[in-house]
C-alpha cells in the first residue's frame, strides 16, 4: 500500500507554490507555510521560458498563463547608441514562452491551491528530525510534524540555516532599477509585439519587455554602484539618478525612463553554489538552494524545475526512502543549476561591456544563444526519471 507522505513547503513564492501543485499532481499531501501575512509582489516582470512552461502545461495551467502572459516572440539587442547587434525570433520548440507580471503569476498559483493548504503568517523558527519525521516550529507558536520538508524560502532561507548551510553574498558592483510603464505611453513600443528589447553599454544594460498581455512595459536597468544596496524589490529608487546613468543613450531608453512615475532599486549579489542541499528529510529549492544573478532570466524557471523534479522522485515512495530520494533530487539538479549560475554571471558581464572587437562580441553572442537554447530545451521531469533509473541500476536507492 502506498503511503501518503506529508510534505511541508516553507515559502509561498513562485517556487514553493509551483512545487506544491506539482507534488499534489503526483499524489502527495502538501501544506505550504508562508511567513508573510499576505501574499504580495511589487510591480516587476518575470520570464517563463519553455523549460518552465512545458512543466506548467502538464499540471493544467496553460489557459491561465495565456490569460495573464505576454507571448515572447523574439529579442532585439542594440548598443547604447542604438546600433543593432542582434534581432531574432524565438526558436520553434512547440512550447510558448511568456513574460508575466509577478503579482499576476503569484495570484494564479495561490488561487490554484486547495482551500486550507496555504498558511500565511507562519515564520519558521526551528526544524529538527524527530519521531520519524521533521518537527517544525513557527514564531506564532504553531508546530507540525512532516515526512518531508522543502525550503522554498529564498536567499535568506531559515531552513537553509537549520540544515547547517549558509551562503555568502558578494556584490556584482551593480544594482538594478525596476519599473512598469503603460505601453501606450511609449512611442517606440507601438510595433514591439512580444519582443524583448535590450541595450548594452559600458558598465550598464537596459532591458524592456511587455507583461500583462502587453498592457505594461517592464523595465530593468542595471547600473554600477559602490554602495551596499538592499536585496529587496521594494526599496524606492531615485528617478533623477536613474536618468543621469543613461544620459546620451538611445532614444527609447530615454523615453522609457522619462515615462516612469516611480522606480524601485535592487542590489545584485552573487553566491557560490552550495556543496549540498539536503539533510535527512529536509531539502531546498529555488533561491534557497541556488540563488543566481538575474541576467539569464532563469531564476523562476529553475525553481519550477526543482519542484517538478521533487515530485517525480517522491512519488509513491515509503517514508524510509525519503532521504535517499532527496539525494537523487540533488544529483539531478545540482550540476545543472551550478552551470546556469555561472552562465548568468558571464551573461551579465557581457551585457555590461562595450566591445571594440565586434568579432569577439559576436562570438560570445553565438555561444550565449546556443547555451540558452540548450537550457530552454531541458525537460526536468524526464531528467528526474533518468536519474532514478541510474540510481536504481547502481543500487543507490
Amino acid at each position: 500500500m502506498t503511503e501518503n507522505l506529508r510534505v511541508a513547503v516553507i515559502g509561498g513564492g513562485i517556487g514553493g507554490l509551483t512545487a506544491a501543485l506539482a507534488l499534489r499532481a503526483r499524489g502527495l499531501d502538501v501544506t505550504i507555510f508562508e511567513q508573510a501575512g499576505e501574499l504580495r509582489e511589487i510591480g516587476a516582470g518575470v520570464s517563463i521560458f519553455p523549460n518552465a512552461t512545458r512543466l506548467l502545461q502538464r499540471i493544467g495551467l496553460t489557459d491561465e498563463i495565456e490569460k495573464i502572459g505576454s507571448p515572447i516572440t523574439g529579442q532585439v539587442i542594440r548598443t547604447s547608441g542604438g546600433e543593432l547587434i542582434n534581432q531574432s525570433a524565438s526558436p520553434s520548440t512547440g512550447v510558448q514562452s511568456y513574460n508575466v507580471h509577478r503579482a499576476d503569476f503569484l495570484k494564479l498559483l495561490a488561487n490554484a491551491q486547495p482551500e486550507g493548504t496555504l498558511h500565511l503568517g507562519h515564520r519558521l523558527s526551528g526544524a529538527r528530525e524527530a519521531d520519524g519525521g521533521v518537527r517544525l516550529t513557527f514564531s506564532n507558536g504553531a508546530a507540525v510534524i512532516s515526512d518531508v520538508v522543502i525550503g522554498a524560502d529564498g536567499i535568506h532561507s531559515a531552513l537553509q540555516q537549520a540544515i547547517g548551510l549558509k551562503t555568502y553574498p558578494s556584490s556584482e558592483g551593480i544594482m538594478a532599477y525596476r519599473g512598469l510603464i503603460p505601453t501606450e505611453k511609449l512611442s517606440w513600443a507601438k510595433d514591439i509585439g512580444g519582443r524583448m528589447s535590450r541595450w548594452i553599454g559600458k558598465g550598464r544594460s537596459f532591458l524592456c519587455y511587455p507583461v500583462s498581455s502587453g498592457r505594461l512595459m517592464n523595465m530593468v536597468a542595471f547600473v554600477p554602484t559602490n554602495l551596499d544596496s538592499e536585496e529587496s524589490w521594494t526599496a524606492p529608487g531615485d528617478l533623477n539618478a536613474l536618468s543621469a546613468e543613461y544620459a546620451g543613450w538611445d532614444y527609447p531608453v530615454l523615453e522609457t525612463i522619462g515615462a516612469l512615475d516611480s522606480t524601485f532599486r535592487w542590489g545584485i549579489y552573487d553566491r557560490a553554489p552550495l556543496p549540498y542541499w539536503s539533510v535527512g528529510r529536509m531539502t531546498l529549492l529555488g533561491d534557497a538552494a541556488h540563488p543566481m544573478v538575474p541576467h539569464l532570466g532563469q531564476g523562476a524557471a529553475q525553481a519550477i524545475e526543482d519542484g517538478f523534479t521533487l515530485a517525480v522522485v517522491l512519488e509513491g515512495i515509503k517514508r524510509q526512502d525519503v532521504s535517499k530520494r532527496l539525494q537523487a533530487y540533488e544529483r539531478a539538479r545540482l550540476q545543472r543549476t551550478s552551470q546556469i549560475q555561472a552562465l548568468a554571471r558571464d551573461t551579465g558581464r557581457f551585457f555590461r561591456a562595450e566591445y571594440e572587437d565586434v568579432a569577439e562580441r559576436d562570438r560570445f553572442m553565438a555561444k550565449w544563444m546556443s547555451a540558452n537554447g540548450q537550457i530552454r530545451g531541458h525537460d526536468a521531469e524526464q531528467a528526474a526519471k533518468e536519474e532514478l533509473l541510474a540510481a536504481n541500476d547502481s543500487g543507490s536507492i
